[in-house]
């Protein structure tokens, strides 16, 4: 009785040894395969790196990219006319920056010009930041005074300018604009004395008001209505002859979207931290906070003809451009 024991005893131990090593060998398979999945190699040139960003941030972080094939080269270009002219010379295939940029070199005649193919934000994502802690802050405080408000004819100046006419203020007369100052430089100028107000993204202008030197009293975005306000674009022909890469980048940056509207700021702010090492993560989840109460993000990639007529609307307002350009000619549409 105790041999048939000890022999069933034996034989269990023998059935679990070669189940455990048939599901090792199969994991190392499924890994060694993993591996030798190529992953094509795509430079995208940001405008900005800003918490502003998120969902494709965490499409970075979560893998999103490299489940669909794609390794993301994440370069900062400061400044859509530096992603625009990052495209176009070839050192990044996929520029990302706001939608007016598509415009711009279409109407300088540019042959081979930039699309559009996804969205990933709907509205101006800077904040008013003023030098004194203004209690129960109205538009009209600006009167009078000066802001730095970021490149001219770029979309967060446009958008400022948009939103003071929109609530009865001449940014040519009321105020006083100043656009001389690097979107880069633009904390440093405030901080160093420069300007009663300025305009800055998350987490920067969270870490001014931090430092005590600031305090946000209003966004621009909730003033400026909705808008395709930062959106990926490539040559035409790029976009032509990779249909599939577009559409799975596109895949990707939906998933990112899913993930902050399915998950709470302290989960997106998790998320996302590596790519913030410098700001602590309550400062991340008090900016990730403000960007979902302001609706900044969409619910999906479509880049609609209504928010794009909207743009050309503040562009027009601006100064900058005449006539609309069709949307037809600077979209790209994606078969789903």
């Amino acid at each position: 009785m105790k041999k048939r024991i000890f022999v069933n005893v034996m034989c269990l131990c023998l059935i679990f040894i070669i189940g455990a090593s048939v599901l090792f060998n199969f994991n190392a398979k499924n890994k060694t395969k993993s591996k030798e999945i190529k992953l094509e190699k795509i430079t995208l040139a940001e405008v900005a790196h800003t918490v502003f960003y998120a969902p494709m941030y965490v499409a970075i972080e979560e893998d999103f990219f490299e489940d669909e094939g794609i390794d993301i080269n994440l370069v900062l270009t400061s400044g859509a006319d530096k992603v625009t002219a990052a495209v176009l010379s070839g050192d990044a295939q996929i520029g990302f920056s706001g939608s007016e940029a598509t415009i711009y070199v279409y109407n300088a005649g540019e042959k081979d010009y930039l699309r559009t193919f996804s969205q990933l934000t709907q509205k101006d994502g800077t904040f008013i930041v003023s030098r004194k802690d203004i209690k129960n802050f109205k538009i009209e405080d600006l009167k009078g005074k000066s802001i730095i408000g970021g490149r001219a004819a770029g979309m967060p100046e446009m958008t400022l300018e948009y939103a003071l006419k929109q609530n009865g203020i001449d940014p040519r007369k009321d105020v006083d604009i100043d656009t001389s100052v690097a979107f880069p430089a633009m904390s440093g100028a405030f901080i160093g004395g420069q300007g009663d107000f300025v305009t800055l993204f998350e987490p920067t202008a969270t870490m001014v008001e931090n430092q005590g030197y600031g305090h946000v009293v209003a966004s621009v975005g909730e003033l400026g209505g909705v808008v395709p306000y930062t959106s990926y674009s490539a040559r035409e022909s790029f976009l032509k002859k990779n249909p599939e890469l577009i559409k799975n980048f596109d895949k990707a940056i939906q998933r990112g979207l899913d993930y902050v509207h399915n998950h709470s700021d302290e989960e997106v702010a998790k998320a996302i931290l590596k790519q913030f090492p410098d700001t602590s993560m309550n400062d991340l989840v008090s900016a990730v906070k403000r960007y979902r109460a302001n609706d900044t993000w969409p619910k999906t990639t479509k880049f609609t003809k209504e928010s794009f007529d909207h743009l050309q609307d503040i562009m027009i307002d601006y100064g900058e451009l005449k006539t609309k350009v069709d949307y037809s000619k600077l979209m790209y549409e994606i078969e789903k």
